[in-house]
């Protein structure tokens, strides 16, 4: 049975940096991309980064966190990690990260399945 289950977050003050893990049962990893979405109070859940299944997968990033957090991949560990920095207030809300098959719209939550329960990011000074 594919699981997804996030962690790592809690709260961290502007500027500073936080890292969210997603561990994957199974071959999931092997088989889809895995994106990263978020969902602030009262809005809806928006994408904020993804990769692909492959070795040298590709990654997308929204055009709000690009040059602050990064996206990876630990095969051994069977986790992806996104590496959050210089995080703002309004990076605040629910993280998850959730599996696709290639090839569809990588910020799309239509195209996800699996997700996990999610981890709380609240930025605060």
């Amino acid at each position: 049975q594919w699981q997804l289950v996030e962690s790592g977050g809690g709260l961290v003050q502007p500027g500073g940096s936080l890292t969210l893990s997603c561990k994957a049962s199974g071959d999931i990893l092997e088989n889809f991309a895995i994106g990263w979405f978020r969902q602030a109070p009262g809005k809806e859940r928006e994408g904020v980064s993804s990769i692909g299944r492959r070795d040298d997968g590709i990654k997308f990033y929204a055009d709000s966190v690009k040059g602050r957090f990064s996206v990876s991949r630990d095969r051994a560990q069977n986790t992806v990690y996104l590496q959050m920095n210089d995080v703002r207030p309004d990076d605040t809300g629910v993280y998850y990260c959730g599996a696709r098959t290639s090839g569809y719209a990588w910020d799309d939550t239509h195209w996800y399945h699996s997700w996990g329960q999610g981890t709380q990011v609240t930025v605060s000074s």
